[in-house]
């Protein structure tokens, strides 16, 4: 029997996973890639006897590869809290899928756990910026103000480091940084570590942000904005997040963060209002590459001339 282990790349799947494998440490083979990597399960062969666990993974965009797999007689775990679409029927397919606006994948498996790894949900939480669900989960757990906001920055960072175009452009590759988390049961011990690669990451994101932040919006109304960072490593790496802190900034404005991709097109991160968090997943897939959640979705590759398209639908949705 193979145990295959399919999740994104960002702080929910990372955290996710991790989860599972403290609590069953069990040598299996990672699927991963940078956050935008949506489509994990082409990658994955496995048949009668073999289990798949997916972790943060759109069902909705994986369907015909779950169905695949489910013929060639593997079983899937699927925890997701992404559009879902029509969910198969199958006695080999067990899914927790929840679409609700403040849970994410880390916090399902929490449940599922009964809370054995709090602190690292919390962590995917902060950095699927679900500030208040993770606020209030890590209240329940005893977590300090002070543990909740280091436990703030880390997930910030850990989710920053999920983005780019291509693995290359990560300070540390997914299935990389996953097996590194998994000597910290605790991550208050990996912020502490001097060794770990936690203030590579730190480091990295703050100075990301900061050049995110010299950056003037392409268009800007009460109710929407627009920003297009450069053609570049660093705005590649920092879009999301920066979507993340302009929505935290303005609570009662939808954001759009627009960056050029290797197809001559635009990769696009959309964050709904924090003060109405729906429509981001509606908007997004209504552009063939395009989806997420309700709060906070995007398009992997937009076409230049759909770029007008797509402002005129995203004013449409949130003027």
């Amino acid at each position: 029997m193979t145990t295959i282990d399919v999740f994104n790349g960002d702080a929910d799947g990372i955290c996710a996973l991790l989860q599972l494998r403290l609590a069953d440490p069990l040598e299996t083979i990672l699927v991963t890639g940078v956050k935008r990597d949506i489509n994990l399960l082409r990658r994955v062969n496995a048949g009668a006897g073999d289990r798949v666990n997916v972790l943060d993974v759109s069902l909705a965009q994986n369907r015909d590869d779950v169905l695949r797999l489910l013929d060639s007689g593997a079983e899937l775990f699927y925890v997701d809290h992404h559009m879902a679409g029509e969910i198969p029927d199958h006695p080999g397919l067990n899914t927790i899928i929840d679409t609700g606006p403040d849970v994410c994948t880390s916090i399902l498996i929490d449940r599922y756990l009964k809370g054995r790894f709090t602190p690292w949900a919390v962590t995917a939480a902060f950095g699927d910026n679900m500030l208040n669900a993770a606020e209030i989960l890590g209240r329940r757990a005893g977590l300090a103000l002070a543990q909740l906001e280091r436990l703030k920055v880390l997930g910030t960072c850990i989710n920053y480091n999920g983005y780019g175009a291509v693995v290359d452009d990560l300070h540390v590759a997914p299935d990389e940084l996953f097996r590194a988390l998994l000597a910290y049961p605790d991550p208050e011990n990996f912020i502490s570590d001097s060794s770990s690669c936690y203030q590579q990451l730190h480091a990295g994101y703050r100075g990301d942000i900061a050049r995110a932040d010299a950056v003037r919006p392409d268009y800007a109304t009460d109710a929407v904005a627009v920003y297009i960072l450069p053609d570049e490593a660093w705005a590649r790496r920092v879009s999301g997040v920066f979507g993340n802190a302009l929505a935290n900034a303005h609570p009662q404005r939808a954001h759009a963060v627009v960056t050029p991709d290797r197809l001559g097109g635009y990769q696009v991160s959309v964050r709904a209002p924090l003060e109405n968090k729906a429509g981001a997943d509606e908007l997004c897939s209504q552009f063939p590459s395009g989806g997420g959640r309700r709060g906070a979705a995007g398009i992997n590759h937009l076409p230049l001339d759909r770029y007008a398209d797509f402002v005129a639908a995203f004013q449409a949705r949130y003027a």
